[in-house]
């Protein structure tokens, strides 16, 4: 049932904000992380003193068991974070490391599941509230190395909204009380394997992309009440990219990223323009830097595995010629080099690529030529998680829950890798809160932060 947001349900969240305040004085130290890869999705920070080194119990601030399984990334607003699981009564298999061939299970399970949205405090990791979202048998498989809670909560400070995909989507405020649900129609993805793509909110509308075998589609709701404002068909297949909201200096867009086409819409869902020649499979979630748009796709069976930077103001169908790299909206490409699950980072002005199978390459976001080929990470394993960046370095995530630090800049030079408890296993991108990172694990969470903060 729907219920409005009146002045009365906002006093709570304005006193624990002046409390914030209070207690923590620097106003830079309360810096949100309210969606995947944060306030513009690009998975950096610029706070100071946060952590380089840690183990499970180095550098631990505290950690929180997680029950269930889920990979939606942790969300954070103020001194409360967001995280989704799905526990199953029955017994779930255990996932597999590495590669993703032999994963598919085309059977859903048999038992119930309970669909669960956790609110943790940033400061001491208790438990603030925990609610049941839904409980029931799902209707969908997914594959051994996913979850039923893959895509990552977003809040706007005053409400957070959860998405379990072939679900439905379902709105708390900060108390935890239910303000609204709305279910979704199941639909089948690509060989079973399930959802991920995560929502997004932009001035009081919350956006879903769904694409699948059978009724792809985009979907803005009001973030106040749940209530449908419009429905786009999508001639599109299974996909698991976030959308993004490109507010760029000519308009505001929707960027749906998709193996068929990306396609860019206006916000009342009108079509913009559309581009070719991705991979087969999209993961990477598109982002902005610097005027430019950056697009991916790297299924790593292709041969086809593009990086575009997208100038603003395109119309129509805007795919490269053969033999192209640029044309009037597209400033370059590389058709080799896009990443498959991770999505690529821009920090200091450089772009770096994360392959899944541990190498990492490096070009040059202004025009796209390559600073140095594809190194490996010496024993890295397995990468799904995106990487994040700050202090000068940028930060790898493997599945074994080990993560390399890599130096900023045109040489490669992995600095020093972490690792964690060996029930660890990393899949989720981590969020950042001031000082504190958050690394979220098949197990448990962690608040990783230095003991002895300058």
């Amino acid at each position: 049932m729907n219920k409005k947001f009146g002045f009365s349900t906002l006093i709570p969240n304005i006193l624990t904000t002046v409390v914030f305040l209070l207690t923590h004085g620097n106003l830079s130290a309360q810096i949100n992380w309210p969606q995947f890869r944060g306030i513009e999705a690009r998975g950096i920070s610029s706070e100071a003193n946060l952590p380089s080194k840690w183990s499970a119990t180095e550098n631990i601030a505290w950690k929180f068991d997680i029950p269930g399984r889920g990979w939606s990334s942790p969300i954070v607003w103020g001194d409360h974070i967001f995280l989704t699981s799905v526990i199953n009564s029955g017994t779930t298999e255990d996932p597999k490391k590495g590669l993703y061939f032999g994963g598919e299970r085309p059977k859903p399970p048999t038992s119930i599941n309970q669909y669960k949205v956790f609110c943790l405090n940033l400061y001491t990791g208790k438990t603030i509230w925990e609610r049941l979202a839904y409980e029931g048998i799902p209707e969908t498989p997914i594959h051994i190395k996913s979850s039923y809670a893959s895509e990552t909560p977003v809040t706007d400070g005053e409400r957070v909204y959860c998405l379990f995909g072939n679900l439905g989507v379902f709105c708390y405020d900060f108390q935890g009380n239910c303000i609204w649900k709305l279910k979704l129609k199941p639909e089948k993805t690509r060989f079973g394997w399930g959802t991920a793509a995560s929502p997004v909110l932009h001035k009081g509308r919350l956006y879903i992309v769904n694409d699948n075998e059978s009724d792809s589609y985009i979907l803005a709701l009001d973030s106040k009440t749940g209530k449908e404002l419009f429905r786009v068909s999508r001639d599109e297949k299974s996909n698991w990219a976030t959308p993004y909201i490109w507010q760029n200096r000519l308009r505001t867009e929707i960027v749906t990223a998709g193996s068929g086409k990306v396609r860019s819409y206006n916000l009342e869902g009108r079509l913009l323009w559309t581009l070719e020649k991705m991979s087969s499979i999209t993961i990477a979630t598109p982002y902005e830097n610097n005027g430019l748009l950056y697009i991916s796709s790297g299924y790593i069976l292709d041969r086809s595995k593009p990086i575009y930077a997208i100038r603003p103001g395109a119309e129509g169908n805007i795919s490269l010629k053969k033999g192209e790299t640029s044309n009037s909206f597209i400033a370059w490409s590389q058709p080799n080099s896009g990443p498959y699950n991770p999505t690529s980072i821009i920090y200091k002005n450089l772009l770096y690529v994360l392959y899944d199978r541990g190498l990492v390459a490096c070009f040059n976001p202004t025009d796209g030529k390559e600073i140095y080929t594809p190194q490996r990470i010496p024993n890295g394993g397995s990468f799904t998680s995106s990487p994040w960046a700050y202090d000068d370095k940028i930060f790898f995530l493997n599945e074994d829950g080990t993560t390399f630090a890599l130096k900023a800049g045109k040489d490669f030079q992995i600095l020093h890798s972490n690792t964690l408890a060996a029930d660890d296993m990393g899949m989720a991108s981590p969020a950042i809160a001031g000082d504190r990172l958050l690394v979220r694990t098949a197990a448990r969470i962690y608040c990783i932060r230095n003991k002895d903060p300058k």
